[in-house]
C-alpha cells in the first residue's frame, strides 16, 4: 500500500488519477478466444488443420474434451483479474452425435451458455470456414461451386442464430466474426470473380435480420496465409468497404497485415467512420501472425489509441494466438494480463497535456516527458489493481500454472 501511494502521487504530479485509471481498466471486457488451450483443435474429432492455420509445438496437457478446456479456462480466468468474455469457433460445439456445421443450433450450444452464465461471462462466437473437407482446396464463400458455396453460407447464417442466442441468454451482445481462408498460392487469373461471389455470399447471410441487441456481425482480412500467398481473396479494402456500406464491422488483427503496417495507426481513422471497431490482439512474427501477445511497442500503441481517443467503450478487444510449444495455460495468462498491462498503463498517461505539446510544436518537450514516462512506477498501480481483483501481481502466478501442470495437465497421456 505504501508504495501504490507513492505511485498515486506521483501520477497525480503530472495531473493522471490513479483511481480512475484502476477503474476504467476493470469495466473492460476483454474476449478471451479459446482454442489457445487446445490448439485449435475444436470437439468434431477431426485430423489436422488447413486453411492455413498451423498450431507448431507438442507440449503435454492439451485439453481433450469440453470438460478439459473448461477446467483450463478457469484455472486462466483465476489468474487474469477482472471479467471478461470467451470466444468461441463453431467446432467447440458440445454435442452427443456429430452435427454438420451448418446444422449447428443454439441447442448445441447450451453448456457453453451455462458454463457462462455460472462466471458472469460474456461469449462471442465465429463460424469455422477451415479444417473441412468442402474447404480442402483452400475456397469456402468465394468457391466457384455453388454447392460448396452454400454449405458455408448456411454455416454461417447457423452461428449468426447462435450468436444471437448468446446475447439473448447473457444480457451482453455477442459478437459474430467471419474469417475466411480463400485465396490463391500462385498469381490468380481473375481477382474480382472471387470477390464478387464473396461479396454475394456475404450479402445472402447478412440479409436474414438478426437482433443487433445481441449480436454485432464482424469481418476479417488477412494480408497472406499459408497457401495463399499471392492473393487473398477477403484483402482489407475489400472488408473495409463491404462494412461500411453494409452496416457491420471491420475486425483488424494485428497480425493480418504487412509487417510495415501498424493497426495502432488504423485505430483513430476507423473511429472518425464506424461507431464501433473490433480487434484481435496478436502478435505476428514473420509469416506467423499468432504469436503470444507480450506487452511490445506496438501492443502499448495500440491501447493508447484505444484510451485516448476516448473509445474504451467503442473498441471491441479480443486475443487471437495459439502456442502449443509452451504451456497453454500459462501462455493465456500471459497475452491476457499483458492487454490488460496495456491498457492500464495507457489510461496512467497525460494524453491531454502531451497533446497539448504536440499542437503547440513543442516536440522536443513532447519526446522528452514520453521518455521520463517509461520510468514511472507503473508496476506499483497494476499491483494495486490485482490486489483489488484478487488475483497475483507478479510472476508468482506461475507457481499455479507449475502446481496445475502436475496435479491436472501432466496426467492427460
Amino acid at each position: 500500500m505504501e508504495r501504490y501511494a507513492y505511485a498515486k502521487e506521483s501520477y497525480a504530479n503530472i495531473g493522471v488519477d490513479t483511481e480512475a485509471a484502476i477503474n476504467a481498466v476493470s469495466g473492460v471486457r476483454i474476449s478471451v478466444h479459446c482454442w489457445q488451450g487446445d490448439d485449435v483443435s475444436g470437439f468434431e474429432g477431426g485430423g489436422a488443420l488447413s486453411g492455413g492455420i498451423a498450431a507448431t509445438g507438442n507440449y503435454p496437457g492439451k485439453a481433450r474434451c469440453a470438460s478439459e478446456l473448461m477446467a483450463d479456462i478457469d484455472k486462466m480466468l483465476s489468474l487474469v483479474p477482472g471479467k471478461h468474455k470467451i470466444n468461441l469457433h463453431a467446432i467447440y460445439a458440445i454435442t452427443d452425435k456429430p452435427v454438420p456445421r451448418d446444422e449447428l443450433r443454439p441447442e448445441h450450444f447450451a453448456a457453453w451458455v451455462e458454463f457462462a452464465k455460472e462466471r458472469g461471462l460474456g461469449l462471442d462466437i465465429n463460424p469455422t470456414l477451415f479444417s473441412h473437407p468442402l474447404a480442402a482446396d483452400g475456397l469456402t464463400l468465394s468457391h466457384p461451386d455453388e454447392k460448396i458455396r452454400r454449405f458455408w453460407i448456411n454455416h454461417c447464417k447457423a452461428m449468426r442464430r447462435v450468436g444471437e442466442f448468446f446475447g439473448r441468454e447473457l444480457q451482453e451482445t455477442c459478437v459474430n466474426n467471419i474469417w475466411i481462408p480463400d485465396g490463391y498460392k500462385d498469381t490468380p487469373a481473375d481477382r474480382m470473380g472471387p470477390r464478387r461471389r464473396l461479396k454475394d455470399s456475404l450479402d445472402e447471410i447478412f440479409s436474414e435480420k438478426i437482433d443487433r441487441r445481441c449480436l454485432i456481425d464482424t469481418v476479417e482480412s488477412k494480408v497472406f496465409g499459408i497457401g495463399v500467398e499471392s492473393y487473398t481473396v477477403g484483402s482489407h479494402e475489400f472488408y473495409l468497404n463491404y462494412a461500411a456500406k453494409n452496416d457491420c464491422l471491420c475486425l483488424l488483427d494485428n497480425g493480418h497485415f504487412h509487417p510495415t503496417e501498424l493497426v495502432s495507426d488504423k485505430i483513430p481513422s476507423m473511429l472518425l467512420f464506424f461507431d464501433k471497431v473490433a480487434l484481435h490482439v496478436t502478435r505476428g512474427v514473420r509469416w506467423d501472425s499468432d504469436h503470444v501477445v507480450i506487452l511490445d511497442d506496438e501492443l502499448r500503441e495500440i491501447a493508447k489509441e484505444i484510451v485516448r481517443c476516448g473509445a474504451l467503450d467503442r473498441v471491441i478487444i479480443g486475443l487471437d494466438y495459439f502456442d502449443a510449444s509452451i504451456n497453454r495455460v500459462g501462455a493465456w495468462v500471459t497475452g491476457v494480463r499483458n492487454m490488460r498491462k496495456a491498457l492500464l498503463c495507457a489510461l496512467l498517461t497525460p494524453h491531454k497535456q502531451l497533446k497539448a505539446l504536440q499542437d503547440s510544436g513543442d516536440f522536443s518537450r513532447l519526446l522528452a516527458i514520453s521518455e521520463e514516462l517509461k520510468l514511472f512506477p507503473f508496476a506499483d498501480v497494476w499491483a494495486e489493481f490485482c490486489e483489488r481483483q484478487g488475483v497475483p501481481a507478479g510472476a508468482e502466478w506461475f507457481d499455479e500454472i507449475e502446481k496445475y501442470e502436475k496435479d491436472v495437465l501432466s496426467l492427460r497421456k
